[in-house]
């Protein structure tokens, strides 16, 4: 299976990529971004382009995978609704259209977050624009998309937040992990396992195109 991936320096990027390396049934990598992803590896190629929304002058690039893993994304924090938008839904709508029609037997899976509005009508804007993006790429000619729908992640692995707030709640909650674990298994996953569910979504399905955290923890 060859499958391409955007967002590889983000957390959940981070989680993906290192699972897609270590899986026999993955022939090749290959990340897009605006920068290389620091690693090396013999099953890995990077495409550095500077807007991943942009795709047609690397489209020779694209052709014949199986799969992509779409991890990019921004902290709604401190930004406009329009801005949000254009970072998250046009991004992510450019790079997506051009990929189903490069690549329609493509399976899609993409990372928005738990709580994520599919009516694009309620009070959070995050959660309006991130229901549109869904929307929007449930209805392209792929063979198949996800929305995967993330809560509390658990880095894993020397996974890391690019973002310096995120990274000290990260230190700060991880002595509640296991206790959440515990006595609320579908409210927390492992960046590990964020990983694997997304590759067993490509190869095998998911039960539903909305992917819950219940579902992200059962997927293996």
């Amino acid at each position: 299976m060859r499958v391409l991936l955007f967002g590889a320096t983000g957390m959940v990027g981070q989680g993906v990529l290192r699972e897609g390396l270590l899986d026999r049934d993955v022939t090749e990598v290959m990340c897009v971004g605006r920068r290389p992803s620091g690693q090396t590896h013999p099953k890995l190629r990077e495409l550095v382009v500077p807007d991943p929304g942009q795709l047609a002058s690397v489209e020779a690039e694209l052709s014949g995978f199986d799969a992509c893993f779409f991890c990019l994304g921004v902290s709604s924090v401190g930004m406009s609704e329009a801005d949000y938008r254009r970072v998250t839904y046009d991004l992510t709508l450019g790079a997506a259209r051009t990929l189903a029609r490069l690549d329609p037997q493509m399976t899609f899976v993409y990372v928005t977050g738990a709580g994520t509005d599919s009516s694009e009508r309620g009070p959070s804007m995050w959660a309006r624009v991130k229901g549109a993006t869904e929307n929007a790429l449930m209805r392209l000619p792929f063979k198949a998309a996800y929305m995967f729908r993330p809560g509390m992640i658990q880095p894993m692995h020397g996974v890391r937040s690019k973002t310096a707030l995120y990274r000290w709640a990260y230190v700060i909650a991880k002595p509640l992990f296991g206790l959440v674990r515990h006595w609320a298994p579908d409210r927390v996953t492992t960046s590990e396992q964020v990983g694997r569910a997304m590759l067993v979504a490509a190869k095998r399905g998911a039960p539903r195109p909305l992917v819950e955290m219940a579902d992200i923890n059962a997927l293996r």
